[in-house]
C-alpha cells in the first residue's frame, strides 16, 4: 500500500492520537483499500506496516466480502489491550484514483504530516458523488471497450459497430443497477441476455455476424478475467480462504453471463428467428492499432484513473497487449502472455519506486487485456450449445495456459524488480 515494509518510530502528531482513533483509521483505511479492488495479501501487508507505524500490533484477516483486524497495544500488558473489528464489504471494484489517494493520505498520516482527524477529514471527501458527466463518460467507455476488443479480433465491421452498441446498452444497465440490489444481483444475466438478443436480431435482420465472438466481446468489460487472475495469485500466496471465494465468485459470474446468453438463444429458436453466422476477419493492421489506442483511453475511464495518471494507464495497457501480441508472434502465445506479465509487473514495483505512488497504476491496466476472461466465457458457451468434447477441452486449456502464464509473470515480475510498496 501504502508504507514502506519497515517500522519507523511514532511522531509526535500519531502520538497524540488516542489508541482508538489509531484504530478507527486502520479499519478506514483497510475498509477503502478493499473496496478500490486490493488483492488479500496486498491488503493485509498494507495494514501490517500502517498499524506498525500508527504504534498498534495488528493481525489482519481479509476475504473478498469483509474483514476481520485484531489489534492490541504493545505498550501494555498481553491481553489489556485487545480490539477486535469485523467489517463486512462487497467485493471490490477496481479504483485508480481513490486507491492512489488513500495510500498518499496514509503515507501522510503516518509521516505525522497529517493528523488522524484530516486523515478521517481526506478520505470522506473521496466519497463525493460522480457529476453526471463523468457517468456519460463511464457509460461511452462501456461502448467504446467493446467495439476496441472486437477491432483488436479484427472483426468486420458490422461486427464492430454491433458490439460498441451493446456495450453502451450495458452501460447504461450498469448505470441503471447502482443502489438497486435486486437488480444489481442478476444484472450480469440480464446484460448477457441484452447482449445475445441484440446480437441475433442484427444477424438476422441486417447482416451475418460472428456471433458468440460479438457478444463476448461487448460484455468484455463485465467478464472476471482479473477476478479469476487475482483468485489464482492469492491461493498462489496462500491466500486459501480468499482465493477460493474470489475464484468461485468469477465462477459464477461466468455462468451468469452464460446463463444470460443463452435465454436468449432459447427466445430466438422459440420465436423461430435463425441468425446469419459467419466467421470471418477481414480487417487490416491499422484497425488493430487503433483499437489498442481506444481500449487503453476506455479501460483508462473504467478504472477510474486520475487525470494525471492516464498517460500511465493508456500506456500500461498498450504495452502489455503490444508485448504479449508480439512475443507470441516470436515464441508462442504462453510465452508473450509471461512476458507481458513479468515485464509490467516489474515496471509497475519501479513506477512505485521512483514515484512513491501505487504500482497498480501500471499494474492492473498492463495485464486487463491478458486476462482469461473471454476464453471462460467462450468455453462455457460451447459446453451449453453442445459444440463438442474436443472443443470444451481445448477451452479448459486455454484458459489454464493464460492462468499459468500470468502468474508466472507476476511472480518473477516481483523478483525481477522487487517493490517497496504493497499495493
Amino acid at each position: 500500500m501504502v508504507l514502506r515494509a519497515y517500522t519507523v518510530p511514532m511522531l509526535p502528531s500519531t502520538v497524540q492520537a488516542t489508541y482508538a482513533q489509531r484504530i478507527a483509521f486502520v479499519c478506514e483505511i483497510a475498509a477503502r483499500l478493499h473496496r478500490y479492488g486490493t488483492t488479500a495479501q496486498r491488503l493485509e501487508a498494507a495494514i501490517l506496516a500502517l498499524s506498525s507505524q500508527l504504534g498498534l500490533d495488528c493481525e489482519p484477516w481479509s476475504n473478498p466480502t469483509g474483514l476481520i483486524l485484531s489489534f492490541n497495544d504493545p505498550a501494555k500488558p498481553l491481553g489489556a489491550s485487545d480490539t477486535t473489528r469485523v467489517i463486512r464489504l462487497a467485493p471490490g471494484e477496481t479504483d485508480l484514483y481513490k486507491l492512489s489517494e488513500a495510500d498518499r493520505i496514509a503515507e501522510q498520516v503516518a509521516a505525522g504530516q497529517m493528523s488522524i482527524a484530516q486523515g478521517h477529514t481526506s478520505l470522506r471527501a473521496l466519497d463525493r458523488l460522480d457529476s453526471r458527466r463523468s457517468h456519460v463518460i463511464r457509460v461511452l467507455a462501456y461502448g467504446l471497450a467493446a467495439a476496441s476488443v472486437a477491432g483488436l479480433w479484427r472483426l468486420p465491421w458490422l461486427d464492430i459497430g454491433t458490439a460498441g452498441v451493446i456495450g453502451l446498452l450495458i452501460g447504461m444497465l450498469t448505470q441503471r443497477s447502482e443502489g438497486r440490489p435486486n437488480l444489481r444481483e442478476a444484472g450480469d444475466a440480464i446484460a448477457a441476455m441484452v447482449a445475445g438478443l441484440v446480437a441475433i436480431g442484427v444477424a438476422s435482420l441486417v447482416g451475418p455476424l460472428n456471433l458468440n465472438t460479438v457478444i463476448i466481446s461487448s460484455l468484455v468489460v463485465l467478464l472476471p478475467g482479473m477476478t479469476l487472475t487475482n483468485a489464482i495469485n492469492e491461493l498462489t500466496n496462500q491466500q486459501w480462504v480468499s482465493g477460493t471465494a474470489r475464484f468461485a465468485g468469477a465462477i459464477a459470474t461466468v455462468i451468469k453471463l452464460t446463463v444470460g446468453s443463452m435465454i436468449a438463444v432459447t427466445l430466438a429458436d422459440l420465436v423461430g428467428i435463425e441468425p446469419a453466422i459467419r466467421a470471418a476477419r477481414p480487417q487490416s493492421e491499422w484497425v488493430e492499432w487503433i483499437a489498442i489506442l481506444c481500449a487503453a483511453y476506455a479501460f483508462a475511464v473504467l478504472f477510474k484513473a486520475g487525470r494525471r495518471d492516464y498517460p500511465w494507464v493508456m500506456a500500461a495497457a498498450a504495452a502489455g497487449y503490444l508485448i504479449s501480441r508480439f512475443g507470441g508472434l516470436a515464441w508462442g502465445a504462453p510465452v508473450g502472455l509471461f512476458l507481458s506479465a513479468l515485464t509490467m509487473t516489474a515496471c509497475g514495483n519501479l513506477f512505485a519506486r521512483v514515484a512513491n505512488r501505487p504500482g497498480a497504476i501500471i499494474r492492473v491496466p498492463g495485464i486487463i487485456m491478458l486476462v482469461p476472461g473471454s476464453a471462460s466465457l467462450r468455453g462455457l458457451m460451447n459446453l451449453v450449445q453442445g459444440a463438442g468434447g474436443a472443443a470444451d477441452e481445448s477451452a479448459g486449456l486455454v484458459v489454464m495456459k493464460i492462468l499459468m502464464a500470468l502468474i508466472a509473470g507476476l511472480m518473477f515480475g516481483n523478483l525481477v524488480v522487487a517493490s517497496r510498496k504493497n499495493l
